[in-house]
């Protein structure tokens, strides 16, 4: 049996697409549809159905995914064992982020970690898409919000902590709001994606009860970044993760605002959360990852050590 066809297959069968195995193999469609039709001619039965925009998998090859997953999850696990029982983690770290903390905050935490392990090299795979670790082969996956139901391990890595902030320039201009029923008369900049409008929630040091504020502005985006840009630039007020905005609010492109209230996008406490498989937490690179996170981020994540206590 062709152990380089099996992994071709369990790509295949778990993405779903002949493209993207090909993509994580760094090999040619053709070359992937090849391997595949070879496997099913030596073992005598149809694995998948081959559609024009799809892939599915029959019967048989379903019963043959979920039976061969594991034990190759198994042989990679001995194979790292085995090749370096007392030296570094070696090998290939797949992650996966939302597009905005991996830029503002995974490629940083990567460089540190590359730097102590340099013999891990890292595949950073960045989408807003909500993804299924297990089917996209991620080692560890990056959550922002709140966590499905599901098999995966999962670590808190930090809670979310809001600011409503805005530039300098912008608050000689227009002034600075004193409450949130104030931000009605601002240009408050919001975040606009596949749930709709964001609306800010204030919870008051008094009630502890989250109010929804609805409210307007000149730019509404579905790219984080493109709204920090326009607050950078004097536009209006906005309403971010510290690890988002942390290091402008620590250089002093930015200047909180309200901060007796907490505020959140959401009527709810939210955290950051890294992801993994039981399988995977075992490998070398994956606990070398996690330690590092940890040793890193520790009780006060570097994104939230911008601010002194509110007065």
């Amino acid at each position: 049996m062709d152990l380089n066809a099996l992994r071709t297959f369990e790509r295949v069968a778990a993405t779903g697409s002949f493209t993207a195995a090909a993509r994580h193999f760094h090999r040619a469609v053709s070359s992937v549809s090849r391997q595949i039709s070879a496997l099913e001619q030596s073992l005598g039965v149809r694995l998948l159905y081959r559609h024009t925009r799809a892939v599915t998998l029959t019967e048989a090859g379903r019963q043959y995914y979920e039976q061969i997953r594991g034990t190759l999850e198994q042989l990679d696990q001995a194979t790292e064992a085995l090749k370096s029982p007392t030296l570094e983690p070696s090998g290939t770290l797949h992650i996966n982020s939302p597009v905005a903390f991996g830029r503002h905050q995974v490629v940083g935490l990567v460089r540190g970690f590359h730097a102590r392990y340099p013999a891990i090299r890292t595949e950073l795979l960045l989408t807003d898409t909500m993804t299924d670790p297990v089917r996209e082969g991620s080692d560890i996956t990056f959550r922002v919000g709140r966590l499905a139901d599901s098999s995966l391990i999962a670590r808190p890595l930090a809670p979310m902590h809001y600011v409503v902030a805005a530039a300098p320039a912008y608050l000689a201009e227009h002034g600075t709001p004193d409450t949130p029923d104030a931000l009605q008369h601002h240009d408050c900049l919001l975040y606009q994606g596949q749930m709709g409008r964001q609306r800010w929630y204030f919870e008051s040091p008094q009630t502890h009860t989250p109010q929804a504020h609805e409210l307007t502005g000149s730019l509404y985006s579905n790219d984080a970044d493109s709204l920090l840009q326009a607050a950078l630039l004097g536009q209006g007020i906005v309403a971010f993760p510290t690890w988002l905005i942390g290091h402008a609010l620590a250089t002093g492109q930015l200047v909180p605002l309200l901060r007796a209230w907490r505020c959140e996008v959401v009527p709810e406490r939210r955290m950051i959360h890294v992801l993994t498989t039981d399988g995977r937490l075992r490998t070398p690179k994956v606990q070398a990852f996690l330690n590092y996170l940890q040793d890193t981020i520790g009780d006060t994540p570097p994104w939230d050590q911008w601010h002194a206590p509110a007065t």
